[in-house]
């Protein structure tokens, strides 16, 4: 196996983790760190997939924007009392997390086992397509009108909620 199967396996490994950590986090804030690992994670994968434009982007809207806006909601709610979450965990509880992390694991071997390890698979222009450029030529010369229309829309709804807003602390 070459390096970049290794690094992809590790990558993978480290997502499925951080996601089976996000959600088993009784601290939403916890919850919602393991969240941004979990998108870091995703956004590695893709730079192994020479998609170096979604990439960038799942760091910046996700990791970044969304992920900020959650923590500050999180902390704006102050959730208060958190020892009504903290419950005692029952026998039920230990055996269905047990028979899930079973599952997981062969489902897991399960995938890996038939691929051979290769990406043979991949498109031929693979490399070239997941580029700002490639994707910036597809934008602006095929998708002008759909990408101009989008931008007009956003720019009504930009001008109705201003409008609203007025009204409502008038």
């Amino acid at each position: 196996m070459n390096f970049e199967v290794i690094f992809f396996f590790f990558i993978a490994v480290s997502a499925v983790v951080s996601a089976i950590l996000m959600i088993t986090q009784r601290n939403p804030i916890k919850s919602v760190l393991f969240l941004i690992v979990n998108f870091f994670c995703l956004a590695l994968i893709y730079l192994i997939l020479h998609a170096q434009f979604i990439a960038i982007i799942q760091i910046l809207v996700y990791a970044g924007a969304i992920m900020v806006l959650f923590l500050f909601v999180i902390m704006l709610l102050n959730l208060g009392d958190e020892s009504r979450l903290t419950e005692k965990m029952n026998f039920k509880k230990t055996i269905a997390y047990v028979l899930s992390g079973i599952v997981l694991l062969e489902i897991m071997i399960g995938l890996g086992l038939p691929l051979g390890y290769g990406f043979s698979s991949m498109h031929p222009r693979a490399v070239e397509i997941g580029t700002v450029e490639s994707i910036g030529k597809s934008l602006y010369t095929e998708f002008i009108l759909p990408f101009e229309i989008t931008s007009l829309l956003l720019l009504a709804a930009i001008v109705g909620v201003i409008v609203l807003a007025k009204k409502k602390f008038q």
